[in-house]
């Protein structure tokens, strides 16, 4: 059927915040579907409070029919990322439309225009400013709660992408890990062995400021881990600073194992959290007046986790200091009575990452694909 679509290019903050409300009336009612906190939403969408448009430049979009939003999209061109691996590609994020080909090809034609008017000759996505946005559409996993910080979608994206010429640049994989009542044997002897053959010690802490001299560091560890990773593109001292503004005032700090070195240094940590699914399902994406206490209880009462990030510095990596993190982790969760854990997503083709759960019940549950098409004419 042939509908009247007009795209709207969003300018205003208004604009921005119709953008973001899209998904929230698109998802109204789905269980398996995580709000994003909106404001983060829009802080992240916003030239003035991302430094990331230090070095990004973005467009958004929203697809209207008969005065309703039936869809939205953004263009992103990272700078830093298209010199760092010599390429000239644009990215699209934020994709979400109703069930309909006119709609979501309408939505696909604008952001490869504009990237084309701005130089790039491809276009891949989902993807955010940074590697510390969400990421790949869900592809396997459609009846699994999301996390979060992932996205969610419908099964009929896929669909939608394809029918627009794009196909398959890297998937990412999820996997749901059942945590024993006893560490595995062989983490506890691993970890053991790479804390005294590498002299390490870990970092105890009871309080979360406690962890702010290390902030920085972490994120340092964090570039250099990832820097080789598909779509990574080191963050700037200014996004740095603004995570650990933004994160480090509400991390549970027994969450967040760090390994410090013989100079006091850090040579790895991992952070996880209990899981905050259920109560951002429960605030809809509003803190206020009563999101904050469900976050909290969530922080109290979980029986699940999700792992967020880990880095091992790679001077120190191959060295069994991944055991030590999972070794550290796993105390926590026994402690506080964790049945399930959440990886959240982990490249295909990273089969050391993978490896580490080959001592526990794991279920490969959701899969995320990152869709590419060329542009050049």
């Amino acid at each position: 059927m042939s509908i009247n679509i007009q795209l709207k290019e969003v300018h205003t903050l208004r604009e921005l915040r119709k953008f973001v409300a899209f998904q929230y009336s698109l998802y109204n009612g789905n269980t398996y579907w995580v709000p994003p906190l909106r404001a983060d939403e829009i802080k992240s969408l916003r030239a003035d409070k991302n430094p990331a448009f230090d070095f990004c430049e973005a467009a958004y979009w929203l697809a209207i029919h008969n005065g309703k939003i039936v869809g939205r999209i953004a263009g992103i061109i990272n700078k830093r990322y298209n010199e760092k691996w010599n390429t000239k590609a644009a990215r699209f994020g934020w994709f979400d439309c109703i069930n309909d080909i006119e709609v979501s090809s309408a939505l696909f034609n604008t952001v490869e225009q504009w990237a084309r008017r701005n130089g790039m000759d491809s276009i891949h996505g989902p993807l955010g400013f940074t590697d510390m946005d969400g990421e790949g559409t869900l592809i396997e996993g459609f009846e699994e709660v999301s996390t979060l910080g992932a996205i969610y979608n419908y099964p009929y994206y896929p669909v939608l992408l394809e029918h627009a010429g794009y196909s398959k640049d890297i998937d990412w994989i999820e996997y749901e890990v059942t945590m024993h009542a006893e560490i595995p044997e062989p983490i506890k002897r691993i970890a053991a062995i790479a804390l005294t053959r590498n002299h390490l010690t870990i970092l105890k802490v009871k309080k979360a400021k406690e962890l702010l001299p290390y902030a920085k560091e972490i994120f340092h560890v964090l570039n250099d881990a990832y820097k080789d990773l598909y779509g990574f593109v080191e963050l700037s001292e200014k996004q740095i600073d603004l995570y650990v503004k933004q994160y480090f005032g509400f991390i549970l700090p027994e969450y967040v194992p760090i390994v410090l070195d013989s100079q006091n240094r850090v040579a790895a940590f991992g952070i996880s959290m209990p899981s905050l699914s259920e109560a951002l399902q429960r605030c809809n994406g509003r803190l206020f007046p009563f999101g904050f206490i469900y976050l909290l209880s969530a922080m109290k009462h979980q029986k699940r986790a999700d792992l967020y990030l880990t880095a091992v510095r790679p001077d120190m990596q191959n060295k069994g200091i991944n055991a030590i993190l999972i070794h550290e982790t796993n105390k926590v969760f026994i402690k506080n009575k964790i049945a399930k854990v959440e990886t959240n997503r982990e490249l295909e083709v990273n089969a050391k990452i993978q490896a580490q759960w080959k001592y526990y019940d794991r279920r490969q549950h959701k899969r995320r694909r990152c869709y590419k098409k060329d542009l050049k004419e």
